[in-house]
């Protein structure tokens, strides 16, 4: 979205203020650079549609501050709208998906975050160590690799 605007702006003989901006947009704003928050604010006074993502994106981020769960789901609705209204494709994508996600990601609230992430993280490791000892297995005989 971001390049395909660059490009249009180059093409109509505009200043191309949208080249190399990428992980400008990408970054958090707290781990920039002067001289990349000096260069931020001049994107930011434009009205791209890669710019309303990323504002879109800075205020998904709010969410990770709430306690109550319910506030926290009254926020995702709200947000899922007004992204769902925007036009801008992938961030309506982003919005469906966690929509259908919205009940996980309450979870995370109702737990109030004491939940540790290393035995999530162990079976996330289990099933990759699994998915790879399966490769040497083909329907039902056994498969030895380079005989």
């Amino acid at each position: 979205m971001r390049a395909g605007k660059a490009r249009q702006l180059k093409a109509k003989g505009y200043e191309p203020v949208l080249t190399n901006s990428r992980w400008l947009l990408l970054k958090r704003p707290e781990n920039l650079t002067d001289k990349q928050e000096v260069r931020l604010a001049e994107l930011l006074q434009y009205n791209f549609r890669s710019i309303r993502a990323y504002w879109l994106k800075e205020e998904f981020q709010l969410f990770w501050s709430y306690v109550s769960p319910y506030w926290a789901a009254r926020f995702l609705d709200r947000w899922c709208t007004k992204t769902m209204r925007s036009e801008i494709e992938p961030t309506k994508k982003v919005a469906r998906l966690l929509r259908t996600h919205q009940a996980l990601l309450l979870n995370w609230f109702q737990a109030k975050g004491q939940v540790s992430r290393a035995l999530v993280e162990g079976f996330n490791a289990k099933a990759k160590l699994t998915s790879r000892k399966s490769f040497g297995f083909r329907t039902g005989s056994l498969w030895i690799p380079g005989c």
